[in-house]
């Protein structure tokens, strides 16, 4: 008599299919990343005694601080733009994505928490940032509702319907 093994749970051949979220929801938290970005940009620029000049610089250090960075690929046909994202080390309950008529934004955080101090205050470990965000502007119009995002090994696909053009070149 033959031994079975159990069968592992399978993915489908595109992955996990995430849920789309709210537009307003994703903003408000891209604000806030920005807003900590401007705070640690200001930092460095009093650190170095507040000589003028180095605005850029500042803003890309404390950017590489906060931010872990993720490429991005896009292709468009005349129906689908695909957008391909490289999110290796996020899971599904860490990616956030909203679509937009005219852009897409993407944004993860790690799950894990930070350590507590004996203090009782809680700091980042390691020296890598454990979020990213990406906003993509497109060229094309697409429809939001009929947009398919799936992550598979740690890759992040959008396929987005262009949205079709009626005889006066509006947006049907």
């Amino acid at each position: 008599m033959r031994s079975r093994k159990a069968a592992k749970p399978r993915l489908s051949r595109k992955g996990v299919r995430l849920s789309l979220s709210a537009p307003a929801n994703l903003q408000t938290k891209v604000q806030e990343l920005q807003l900590a970005i401007a705070r640690r940009a200001h930092e460095l620029f009093d650190v170095r005694g507040q000589e003028h000049g180095h605005d850029l610089s500042d803003w890309f250090q404390a950017e590489s601080e906060f931010v872990y960075p993720v490429s991005v690929a896009m292709s468009q046909s005349s129906d689908c733009v695909k957008l391909r994202a490289n999110v290796a080390g996020f899971d599904e309950r860490e990616i956030d994505v909203s679509v937009e008529p005219g852009r897409v934004v993407i944004l993860g955080k790690k799950a894990e928490p930070a350590k507590g101090t004996e203090s009782g205050t809680s700091e980042q470990t390691g020296s890598r940032p454990d979020q990213f965000v990406q906003v993509i502007d497109l060229a094309t119009e697409v429809v939001p509702e009929r947009a398919i995002v799936e992550l598979r090994a740690g890759e992040l696909t959008c396929e987005l319907p262009v949205a079709s053009k009626n005889k006066t070149g509006t947006a049907a």
